[in-house]
């Protein structure tokens, strides 16, 4: 067994600052020691894959991060690990714990995951080792997650038994969140006819985000690919897969990037998808980050097929969850509001377009690691 603090430690001097997790009993004295100590920083996540994804972005803003959860939490960052820090080359360190492990007596929900966890790694292609149990065996053990990671630039797993971590008190209850009184602001309460298109809105918030100061994370499907057609720009990212978690990738780079404006361009399918993740935005979320949903009312880029969204206001729920300014209409002024606004906190943008893309729509000649490389060379970050 060894104590929380060796370990924390042993990463702080490797420079892991940056941990994104969902709680589980195995790493609750690791956790609470995270927590307590006012040089890292802990982000509360809503499920596993948000953890994950914010991870990704912490360290693409040249913060080295730890994602932890438990293994039947695994299953929600199967996509993130897949089709984000895969496909783009993210280094980052994953703990997960190993409940029900085999020969270990645990809860039935934890049977089948516990069989099949260290198989889930390996399926997807993420090398692991048992984290360490001993205090000479952590040094050895970061120190060949920290090669396996400069040198493939994917996500290195630490899988942890019970019993690996001494207890440790947690000291403070709270996470010293703010607490903001937001403002929700209908911009425009008439039904525009027609809407704006999806290529109005990106293109009105090209001009709004100069690449010297901000930077522009796209969603999957149509919105990246309309956005590298309008203006392949080396401060923009196209998010490939993981639909849902470009917003839970922008709270980390956001964080990691005070200096910068970080907008991400959400489409109302995805934001569906991880609605979890708006309450970890509006806790953690800072100043410099832009949060938009450009919404169709439907899955567009697989044949238009409706989503919810006819009746949701995403801006209500935004400003809910503890956002600073919440914007809503369908005028592009509702972007101009939040992009040039002022007021503390994360802002928030719900834009209602019509559905359909430009015509010969083209996808990005630009690989996802070269897309990112050259993010990371602008911004002046790296792994």
């Amino acid at each position: 067994m060894i104590k929380a603090e060796e370990f924390v430690e042993a990463a702080r001097a490797l420079g892991y600052g940056t941990y994104a997790g969902v709680p589980c009993s195995f790493l609750t004295p690791f956790i609470n020691c995270v927590i307590n100590d006012e040089r890292l920083k802990y982000i509360s996540s809503a499920n596993e894959g948000d953890a994950l994804a914010t991870a990704c972005g912490a360290a693409i803003g040249g913060r080295r991060a730890v994602a932890m959860m438990q293994n039947s939490g695994l299953g929600n960052a199967v996509s993130p690990i897949t089709s984000l820090s895969y496909v783009f080359r993210i280094p980052l360190l994953i703990i997960c714990t190993h409940r029900g492990a085999p020969g270990v007596h645990d809860e039935p929900q934890h049977e089948l995951m516990g069989q099949i966890t260290s198989e889930m790694f390996d399926l997807m292609r993420v090398p692991w080792e048992t984290f360490p149990m001993h205090a000479q065996d952590i040094g050895p053990a970061l120190q060949r997650a920290r090669d396996y990671l400069e040198r493939e630039r994917r996500p290195y797993g630490l899988i942890m038994q019970k019993g690996t971590v001494d207890r440790h008190a947690l000291k403070k209850k709270t996470p010293g969140l703010p607490t903001r009184a937001g403002r929700l602001v209908h911009a425009d309460t008439r039904r525009r006819t027609p809407r704006l298109t999806r290529n109005d809105a990106l293109r009105h918030i090209i001009d709004l985000t100069p690449a010297a100061d901000t930077i522009v994370i796209a969603t999957t499907g149509y919105t990246g690919r309309e956005l590298y057609a309008i203006d392949d720009r080396v401060n923009q990212l196209y998010m490939v897969g993981s639909m849902g978690c470009a917003s839970s990738l922008g709270l980390g780079l956001a964080l990691a990037k005070p200096e910068k404006k970080v907008v991400v361009i959400d489409g109302d399918g995805a934001a569906l998808m991880r609605m979890g993740n708006f309450a970890t935005l509006g806790a953690y979320g800072p100043d410099n980050l832009v949060h938009v949903v450009l919404d169709n009312e439907a899955h567009d880029s697989t044949g238009a097929q409706a989503t919810v969204t006819a009746g949701v206001s995403f801006a209500a729920i935004a400003l809910a969850c503890g956002y600073g300014l919440c914007v809503s209409g369908e005028d592009s002024g509702v972007l101009d509001r939040v992009l040039q606004a002022d007021d503390s906190g994360p802002k928030f943008a719900h834009l209602k377009i019509a559905t359909g893309t430009i015509e010969d729509l083209p996808r990005p000649k630009v690989t996802p690691p070269q897309v990112l490389d050259r993010l990371m060379s602008h911004v002046g970050s790296r792994f």
